[in-house]
């Protein structure tokens, strides 16, 4: 594992480390906050807490420092050792450790001292944002006095070659040593970066191997040559030596890359959604229980409302549509009805007022029903929406359910927005709901898809409440 440098060869080591490390360091700041407050600060008050009940809050501490650093996913992005990186998430972290250790406290009724509190959080901050910032130069220095330097070959000379013996250089503190290139006619050539570098002949490769340390070949030629050194790539195999191969058949893609196998058959798997299936399986948790809560607690006001909407016009209560879901599956979508009872039918005679590129939007639209327009200025209509929820057709947050006209008209980069599951919110409502054109809302829905996390789903649900309340962007 190689913090801060080029070849990470094991992200979960990465991350384990971190975790372990928040346990030591925050435990090391704990103890130094309760000691600092207990016997050198004298503020008329003694300090001191029984041993069980700071087992207690330091087991439920470290609990949560963890907690939180797998929720925001901080270790995934603490592992690049970034000054901005390591400080923003170290002091969020930090910050919202704290304010859990308070309200657990206050649950308790422990009355813990404020100024242990304070120096405990800054403690917590300071020491790990030295070891976070400085994790990459300790591992460094540990493989260059404890281990041993870990030789790389690159095979091929072309300027992505160099690009990545550039990096490898600046890997060199971690324990990486670049030693030479491969190539297919290498005569006497050399590569000059910060060093120069020999260029051996491909042909030579296992008189090398027999006479060198060599620890890793990296593979940086054209995707057009890896047929032609299939035997070069069974000759590492057979030798042992590990392989990897900078990929450029698709240089514009912007999935996640993962490798995983069928059988016995390798695949490479590029994502362009969100695939984690914990976290995923978790934002589910949260939609059943939310939804299931919310029915029950709105359940009398839907059956008043149900009854108003037929008392005040006619029609159904519950409007019914075909809407597509998840990957294009079809579904059935409800709400309550906000138009006349014939809007469908109305909706060609219209056309010439819609205002939108695909979708079918209408500002002050003529089918709405006195009483559909309050509904739909605050989106209660949406509220039988719940139940899809429950059923698992949508999610809390997530790109809106298209219907399928409108998914026929999309131009190609928008069908990205069905690989993930359609909500009830998503940043478009941020942005001014209805307000917002069509293609800002479909990017909109792919910066969501790209950037999805969970805390990223609370942050819109908190601030939907408020946009939804004020009535602002709905037609």
């Amino acid at each position: 594992m190689l913090l801060g440098g080029v070849l990470n060869r094991n992200p979960r080591k990465a991350r384990l480390l971190f975790a372990l490390s928040d346990i030591i360091l925050t435990w090391l700041a704990f103890e130094a906050a309760y000691h600092t407050r207990a016997l050198l600060l004298d503020l008329g008050r003694l300090f001191y807490i029984d041993a069980p009940i700071k087992a207690l809050i330091l087991g439920f501490t470290l609990l949560v420092w963890v907690l939180l650093g797998i929720w925001y996913q901080i270790y995934d992005r603490l592992q690049a050792g970034k000054l901005p990186t390591v400080l923003a998430e170290t002091t969020r972290q930090c910050a919202l450790g704290a304010l859990a250790v308070v309200v657990f406290e206050y649950a308790l009724r422990l009355d813990l001292s404020r100024p242990f509190l304070a120096l405990f959080a800054g403690y917590a901050w300071v020491l790990l944002c030295l070891f976070r910032l400085n994790a990459g130069n300790v591992a460094g220095y540990i493989r260059r006095e404890f281990g041993q330097p870990h030789y790389v070959v690159i095979v091929g000379t072309g300027e992505r070659a160099r690009q990545l013996g550039r990096q490898l250089e600046d890997s060199a503190a971690q324990g990486v040593r670049l030693i030479g290139f491969l190539d297919e006619h290498a005569g006497d050539g050399r590569v000059e970066l910060n060093q120069v570098y020999p260029v051996w002949p491909l042909a030579e490769l296992s008189d090398r191997l027999r006479r060198q340390v060599i620890d890793e070949i990296v593979f940086a030629v054209d995707s057009q040559r890896l047929a032609a050194l299939e035997d070069v790539f069974l000759l590492c195999d057979e030798e042992g030596v590990r392989t990897r191969v900078v990929l450029d058949f698709f240089p514009h893609v912007n999935s996640r890359i993962s490798f995983e196998t069928a059988g016995t058959t390798p695949l490479v798997t590029f994502t362009a959604a969100p695939a984690d299936e914990i976290r995923l399986l978790v934002k589910r948790t949260i939609d059943i229980v939310i939804a299931a809560a919310a029915l029950l607690v709105l359940f009398p006001l839907m059956v008043l409302l149900g009854l108003l909407i037929r008392a005040t016009s006619r029609g159904p209560a519950i409007f019914r549509q075909r809407r597509c879901g998840l990957n294009g599956r079809m579904f059935t979508f409800y709400k309550f009805r906000s138009m006349c009872e014939n809007a469908e039918e109305l909706k060609a005679s219209l056309a010439h007022l819609n205002q939108k590129q695909t979708a079918f939007k209408i500002p002050n639209d003529p089918r709405l029903t006195p009483l559909g327009r309050l509904l739909r200025k605050f989106s209660i209509d949406e509220w039988p929406q719940l139940w899809n929820v429950l059923k698992g057709d949508m999610s809390l947050v997530g790109p809106r359910p298209a219907v399928p006209e409108e998914v026929e008209r999309y131009q190609r980069w928008q069908r990205r927005r069905l690989r993930m599951r359609p909500g009830l919110t998503c940043l478009w409502t941020l942005a001014g709901r209805d307000a917002v054109d069509f293609d800002t809302w479909m990017r909109l829905d792919l910066e969501y898809i790209d950037n999805w996390s969970l805390a990223l789903d609370w942050k819109i649900l908190l601030l939907t409440i408020p946009r939804v309340l004020s009535g602002r962007g709905a037609h």
